[in-house]
Order: structure tokens, then C-alpha cells, then sequence
């Protein structure tokens, strides 16, 4: 029997997970939820584990007629969410009965949410995961975004005895101006000026922004004189910035396996959930931070996590 049946899937949406780790030397990417603050919040407020599927949608969300009894929970985006045509809020757990109508409409602030739900969605397990790869049709619903009639399972799960809530002092906001620290290199050295640009100009985000990467518009990013326009291809991660022939900083995501760009520094691990919830027209800024400041803004968030489970204990 299904969970949900898709009545509209909206733009792009997808089952993503944690990712696909250790394919990336076979050309296969990490992909997984874009924003993985968002994502572990959903599960945690349905009782989940950690790596559970969940449903990943972008601008606007998918139309779902529940059809078995089941906690859910929505983060990310702020949009207005109706159940029955009844305004719901995010960031907490709701109890959906069958027959049931799941909506979403206007964009308030953001770029993507997240659906969980009791059990997690249950798609195959591809190489470790069950992410979508649209661009390798492999992972999630039949390796694609989701299409109009499709059904979704969900896996084995247990209702929550109380509802779940995230403190609304912890809910993230999304503003349009976005703060991206970030460390620089691996390849700094090919910069001397541009770096000064990059990290004292502001840039635009353009409409070529998707799950690979989000290509920016503002000041030229220059290369030190003499220094190759490229170089060898390379492993890339997410929060990379690669700086290609026409100057303009592309931030690399999770659907990237390597590149032949320089790139001359990395957005930290904690702010790639910032990426994930711009859109076009939002701006961005850099703050050069080192290693060491990148490691402790690290175990803060995880501490901040772990006071967050125990609340929801």
C-alpha cells in the first residue's frame, strides 16, 4: 500500500537521502538533500533516523493524497502549506489521516523544502543510497523527478506518542542577502587581486542555479599574471568556487564529481545550506575564514543538533 499519491509533483522534486559516498572516482556524484540542516530537522521531527529518504522539492511543492495514517513533517522554504485546504505550519510533526489533501502555494522566503514522513520514503538502495541522480537516471522514484499519478511508499515506521515542534527561536530564516564563509584555496595562489575582489564585492545569483552549482554575476575574479586559465581536472566538493574563463564565480553543489577550473576557495560545510536556499536575484558575500574557525563553527552545529534531539527526546 502507498503512502502518497502525487496529484501535482511541482517543478522538481525528488527523493534525496544523505548521499551516495565513495562513487565520485566512478563519475558517480554525491547528490543527497541540497540542505542538509533542513533535512536532518524533518526526520528528527517524524522520529526517523538520520539517513532516511525524504521527498526534496524546489519553488513550490508537490500536491499529495495521503493514503495510509502516518506522521509528516515539512522544512526549508517558508511557503504557505495547506492539509484539507487548512493552513498548517512547518517545522513541527502532523498527524495526516487517508484521504487527506497536502498542498503548498505562495513562496515566502527560500528555494527548497523538505517532506518526511513516518518510516522514511522507500525507494531501492542504490549503491548505498536512495538519492536521485536525475543527469545518471539512477536512485529515487525510477531515477527521475516525480511525475503526476506516481505512488510513494514509505518504509517501517512507528507514530509519534506527542507531537513534535521545533522551537521557533531555531527555525532558520532565508534572507536574501547571504553571508558565505568560506576558506581559501586549493588553488589561492593563482590569485592575487581577485581574491581581494571575491572577498569584498557582493555577487548575483543568476538563473543557471540547480543542484550542480550556482553560477554568480558581479565583480571579475582575475587571475595572478602568468597563472594558467586552468588546470588538470580534479576532484570537486560542494562549496567549491571555481573561477572559469569569463572571471565569474560559479559555487559547485553536490552533483559535481570533478572540474578543470582553478578554485579559489571553498564555502565551509555549515553554509552549504545557505546555497541551497537562495534563488535568482539573491545576493551573495564572502568572509574568508581558516581551517580551525571552519572545524569549531562545525562542532557547534553538531553540538547545537545534539541539544535539539534530546529536546525532542
Amino acid at each position: 500500500m502507498g503512502t502518497f499519491l502525487v496529484m501535482e509533483p511541482g517543478p522538481f522534486t525528488t527523493i534525496q537521502d544523505r548521499g551516495r559516498w565513495g562513487y565520485q572516482q566512478m563519475g558517480l556524484p554525491v547528490c543527497g538533500a541540497l540542505d542538509p540542516l533542513a533535512y536532518r530537522v524533518a526526520n528528527l521531527l517524524v522520529g526517523n533516523a538520520a539517513d532516511a529518504a525524504v521527498i526534496e522539492f524546489t519553488i513550490l511543492g508537490p500536491q499529495l493524497a495521503v493514503m495510509q495514517e502516518a506522521d509528516i513533517a515539512v522544512t526549508g522554504a517558508e511557503m504557505e502549506m495547506k492539509l484539507n485546504h487548512k493552513p498548517v505550519p512547518g517545522w513541527q510533526s502532523i498527524r495526516v489521516q487517508p484521504g487527506d489533501l497536502l498542498s503548498f502555494h505562495t513562496l515566502k522566503s527560500g528555494c527548497r523544502g523538505y517532506i518526511a514522513v513516518t518510516g522514511g520514503i522507500d525507494v531501492p538502495i542504490v549503491m548505498g543510497s536512495r538519492s536521485t541522480y536525475v543527469g545518471g537516471k539512477i536512485g529515487g522514484f525510477r531515477g527521475r523527478p516525480l511525475r503526476k499519478g506516481d505512488i510513494l511508499k514509505s518504509g517501517t515506521g512507528h507514530l509519534l506518542p506527542t507531537a513534535r515542534r521545533m522551537p521557533a527561536s531555531h527555525i532558520p530564516s532565508y534572507p536574501g542577502e547571504v553571508l558565505l564563509r568560506a576558506v581559501p584555496g586549493p588553488q589561492d595562489d593563482f590569485f592575487e587581486e581577485g581574491m581581494t575582489t571575491l572577498f569584498r564585492s557582493e555577487y548575483m545569483v543568476t538563473a543557471k542555479a540547480d543542484r550542480m552549482g550556482y553560477r554568480l554575476q558581479g565583480n571579475a575574479v582575475t587571475l595572478a599574471e602568468g597563472a594558467p586559465q586552468s588546470i588538470i581536472s580534479e576532484p570537486t566538493m560542494p562549496g567549491g568556487i571555481q573561477v572559469p574563463a569569463d572571471h565569474q564565480p560559479i559555487v559547485l553543489l553536490v552533483e559535481q564529481t570533478v572540474g578543470g577550473y582553478t578554485k579559489i576557495a571553498t564555502v565551509i560545510s555549515t553554509d552549504i545550506t545557505r546555497i541551497a536556499q537562495a534563488t535568482p536575484g539573491d545576493t551573495f558575500r564572502f568572509e574568508s575564514v581558516d581551517v580551525d574557525t571552519a572545524h569549531d563553527i562545525l562542532r557547534e552545529q553538531r553540538q547545537w543538533m545534539r541539544k535539539l534531539m534530546k529536546m525532542m527526546e
